[in-house]
């Protein structure tokens, strides 16, 4: 059809795409099954499959059957158009887009020009405006306008040759449909929504006036101008208090819902006429997305002949298993080079800056990154190619293979760093690593002085993606998803007293472990990047992993600065209660013998003094672990109570007072503890070497260990700490009244469940009954049992699993939300905390005490992991808040943020800090009651608490 100038007899059909897509996605994710909603590699297709059969429809029934000669798919340009000039909280308070949504945008548009469609978005409108303008031009000009979609904003447009199509319900919608949902005719549907308002988009409009409410006004009225002017008439007292006392708020929020019939398109009614698509062009980007039966249809529709796509993944199967024919590549460790002149290295990061990418893994002298000499660099720039960059391997010891007799020939340290060093920093190549922080950590040391970004992590995406299903090391991760076992480090290193480091190895040796490391990190970074997309975890990783690397890196060469004096007078403290303690002990078994000697405790206990419970193990002595002896002790049993004493007592001596005392660095007299990122299923960070958040926060001991942390001279320590903020979630979680009430007034949560649990005035609370609830309030959290609860309390089980029943009585939304929870494992084999985080639950539907743990952990994981996501956000903000402040962030804890601030700034960093803590949940949730955070300061950290 050639079409001189649109105008009578045409009829304009106008696509609200970008409306269109979201529904597709949800109506996608509730209809595909999921190898129909992704392609084999990983990309989320399930929106694009249910647009391109709407465009499809299009084609076939409208256009093709004359009923359409002009056509075009509207999208919104940006989230900021001139509403948000107008009103900046306008659609504020919408979600982000699903993730998996995401990636689908941008094909939405390739899609509508593959069918030969007319594609239109303009920066600064919404697609709403454009449909509005051409709807406006298109009956100037004497044609016809359908516009398909359901968004009630585009009603005002319907009438006067303009019609809506809501193609999902396949319903008409004309003036009465309009009438029906507005009670206005559409030309005052504008008048209703700028009195009703929209929470969705946050449109403002007369608070306490809804839609049925405005129509009434409107009807009676005439028109919202006149409403406005006579609003004083109004009988109802609330209604004209409302209306006059929000006229402006209601004059913007008609700017805000009226479409602009005006917007400057370049495109004219003319260009969009309808003609045939090229049908090559189509049907490729159709067996691109992987949709075969839709691909057959159109071939059909047209006549064409198309060769069959390839076969996809089958219903169950990995999606991830079959790949791209370079991913297959057979791991030749021959094939991987040393490089040992400048021309070969100059000639690896050539190639690596032509990739865009390249996979870095560093050798060294020591697990300790802060005190480990390099010995080498391996790089990869893609699958099965790869090199070793040996610096600093020794020539006085042979390795440990008798057949490795190659000579050491190496370049310098710093002269492959001063080369290395442009490719690290440069922000158009990316960085892939396993476990990168200790990469950044080493290099960055500042005898080296080199940093490493932008970096992706392996171990970090398998975290995000597996967490719950296995562990993270490149092992595991290698034999799991590439079916490869690699060089096995002892091969190398040797074991116990004849054990060398890595610079006795012998370099073809080394070229083969570290290039093969980088091989593997390269190979399993191709297959978890689309998995992350697939799996719908591409934000818990952008938004939560990958930028904790620098934050941790940072905090840990920071360190914390400790009293090694302090810490050797408690080591002879307690070794003095440790020699007390075994005396009483001695006198309470009625002999001297070893306490430390399990054997020897359980004769004590279950032969000579005929304790109950004694069970015999495969070894042949009893078993007296903590939760053995606790049992005893609840019933009243000292020698069991005294034990445990002596046992806490020699752990405080030997894990906190002497260790300390070890791993205080020589050079800068500060402790320097590794976070591991991926160190809990639910998110919380695991310290070590040493471990400082397990030091004891309750009792006398550990207040004095922590007093051995102080601040450097001219500073203190600040100390901002979230209050009780997963009882705070659970509340929100669970939608416990009760609970969010006392946390907005201020009420001690603990003392309130105590006396709604056993009828005790507030006033008459005692500090044993609230401590019964607090161990159940936290309790609870962990799916805690009657067992558990009676040793915490030391009480009798009976007497706690009473306590736990009369909980959940006054609490049943409580219960309610544990059993919804272990449900939805069931169901999924996963947990999600509130920001998309994924806990597995593989062992949930196990039976006996497998299942039960698992049930537990599924309960707990999405309020622990939620509290633990919280605090990542908080962290990863900080930077940014501390920039140009005399302060540094130096420890976490769990719910604790340590930092170190010069005296006369502590004021200062405190309230920029519990500003960032307190909105960290948002704007991805918001979590009620609101989150709350403690802090103080000291000269050491016992004060700062």
């Amino acid at each position: 059809m050639n079409v001189a100038k649109f105008g009578k007899g045409h009829h304009l059909q106008l696509v609200d795409g970008s409306g269109y897509i979201f529904r597709a996605f949800f109506q996608a994710e509730r209809s595909l099954r999921p190898e129909f909603r992704y392609r084999t590699d990983g990309t989320p297709v399930g929106a694009i499959h249910f647009f391109c059969n709407m465009l499809h429809k299009l084609v076939a029934d409208e256009i093709d059957r004359g009923h359409c000669t002009h056509a075009a798919v509207v999208f919104d340009h940006s989230a900021k158009t001139f509403r948000t000039d107008i009103y900046p909280k306008y659609k504020a308070n919408r979600p982000p887009p699903p993730e998996d949504l995401v990636p689908q945008f941008p094909v939405t548009r390739e899609a509508t020009r593959a069918f030969n469609l007319g594609c239109l978005e303009l920066e600064g409108y919404e697609a709403d405006d454009i449909i509005a303008t051409l709807a406006t031009q298109a009956i100037e000009a004497g044609g016809e306008v359908t516009i398909v979609s359901s968004d009630k904003d585009l009603m005002q447009l319907v009438g006067d040759g303009v019609g809506m199509f809501d193609t999902m319900k396949n319903l008409r919608i004309g003036p009465d449909e309009v009438f029906k949902k507005f009670g206005v005719a559409p030309a005052s549907v504008v008048d209703v929504q700028a009195l009703a308002g929209d929470s969705t988009d946050n449109v403002p409009g007369a608070p306490r006036i809804g839609v049925k409410t405005a129509a009434l006004l409107i009807n009676e009225y005439g028109d919202l101008d006149t409403l406005l002017v006579r609003a004083g008439e109004i009988k109802q007292p609330m209604r004209r208090k409302s209306l006059i006392e929000n006229e402006d708020q209601i004059r913007i929020s008609r700017k805000l819902v009226k479409l602009d019939t005006n917007v400057p398109l370049s495109t004219t009614l003319d260009e969009l006429e309808v003609s045939s698509p090229d049908t090559g062009k189509l049907l490729a980007f159709l067996q691109a997305q992987e949709f075969r039966s839709l691909t057959k249809r159109v071939a059909e529709y047209w006549k064409v002949d198309v060769p069959d796509p390839p076969a996809r993944a089958s219903v169950g199967q990995d999606r991830h298993s079959e790949r791209p024919q370079e991913e297959q590549l057979p791991f030749n460790l021959d094939d991987y080079e040393c490089v040992d002149n400048l021309e070969a290295l100059d000639r690896w990061i050539e190639l690596a800056r032509e990739r865009g990418a390249v996979t870095v893994d560093t050798e060294t002298s020591s697990l300790d990154e802060m005190r480990a000499d390099l010995v080498g660099v391996s790089l990869c720039v893609e699958p099965g190619r790869a090199c070793y960059i040996p610096v600093g391997h020794k020539a006085d010891q042979p390795s440990l293979l008798p057949t490795d007799a190659a000579p050491i020939r190496q370049l310098g340290t710093r002269e492959v760093l001063d080369r290395l060093k442009p490719l690290f920093e440069d922000d158009a190549v990316l960085k892939i690593g396993q476990n990168i922080k200790f990469d950044r950590k080493v290099l960055a040391q500042d005898r080296y002085g080199v940093s490493i970004s932008p970096a992706d992590d392996t171990m970090l995406m398998s975290y995000a993606l597996h967490a719950g299903q296995h562990g993270f090391a490149m092992d595991t991760l290698s034999k799991k998803y590439l079916r490869h076992e690699p060089i096995p480090i002892k091969s190398l290193l040797g074991t116990g007293k004849s054990k060398i480091s890595f610079e006795r190895v012998g370099l073809n040796d080394a070229t083969r472990y570290a290039s093969e490391d980088a091989d593997i990190t390269a190979r399993l970074w191709k297959k978890f990047q689309p998995m992350l997309h697939s799996a719908r975890v591409a934000t818990v990783y952008e938004t939560l992993e990958r930028p904790m690397v620098r934050v941790l890196l940072e905090m840990e060469r920071n360190g914390v600065k400790v009293d090694r004096k302090h810490l050797a007078r408690m080591s002879e403290s307690f070794a003095k209660r440790i020699g007390e303690l075994e005396s009483e002990i001695y006198e309470e078994a009625g002999e001297a013998f070893k306490v430390s000697s399990p054997k020897q405790l359980g004769i004590i206990l279950f032969e000579k003094l005929q304790l109950p419970g004694g069970k015999k193990l495969k070894s042949g002595g009893y078993g007296t672990g903590a939760d053995i002896l606790e049992d005893l002790a609840a019933e009243g049993h000292r020698l069991p109570a005294l034990v445990l004493d002596w046992r806490h007592m020699a752990k405080l001596k030997s894990t906190y007072t002497d260790s300390l005392q070890e791993h205080i660095h020589p050079q800068t007299g500060r402790i320097h503890t590794s976070y591991h990122i991926a160190g809990a299923n639910t998110g919380r960070l695991a310290s070590a070497d040493p471990n400082l958040q397990n030091i004891p926060i309750r009792t006398e001991e550990g207040r004095r260990i922590r007093e051995a942390f102080i601040a450097e001279e001219g500073n203190l320590l600040l100390s901002l700490d979230y209050s009780q903020i997963e009882l705070r979630i659970l509340a929100h979680i669970a939608e416990i009244e009760e609970l969010k009430q006392a946390f907005r007034e201020g009420q001690d949560i603990h003392a309130l469940t105590a006396s709604q649990m056993f009828d005790v005035p507030l006033e008459d609370m005692d500090p044993a009954t609230r401590r019964k609830a607090k161990a159940i309030n936290f309790g609870v959290i962990y799916g805690i049992s009657g067992y558990g609860l009676a040793r915490n309390l030391r009480i009798p089980r009976t007497e706690a699993t009473e306590f736990i029943r009369m909980y959940f009585e006054r609490f049943p939304g409580i219960r309610a939300y544990m059993d919804r929870t272990v449900d939805a494992a069931k169901e999924n084999l996963f947990v999600k905390t509130m920001f998309g985080r994924k806990i597995h639950t593989p062992q949930i539907n196990a039976k006996g005490p497998q299942g039960a743990f698992a049930k537990r952990a599924a309960i707990n994981a999405p309020i622990q992991g939620s509290a633990a996501d919280v605090i990542r956000r908080a962290m990863i903000r900080v930077p940014a808040a501390l920039d140009g402040l005399p302060a540094r962030m130096l420890l976490q804890v769990h719910d604790e943020l340590i930092f170190e601030v010069r005296e006369d700034a502590v004021d200062d960093v405190a309230a920029k800090v519990r500003a960032v803590m307190e909105s960290a949940d948002r704007p991805a949730a918001e979590i009620r009651p609101s989150l709350v955070v403690d802090s103080g300061c000291g000269l050491n950290w016992a004060d700062a608490h």
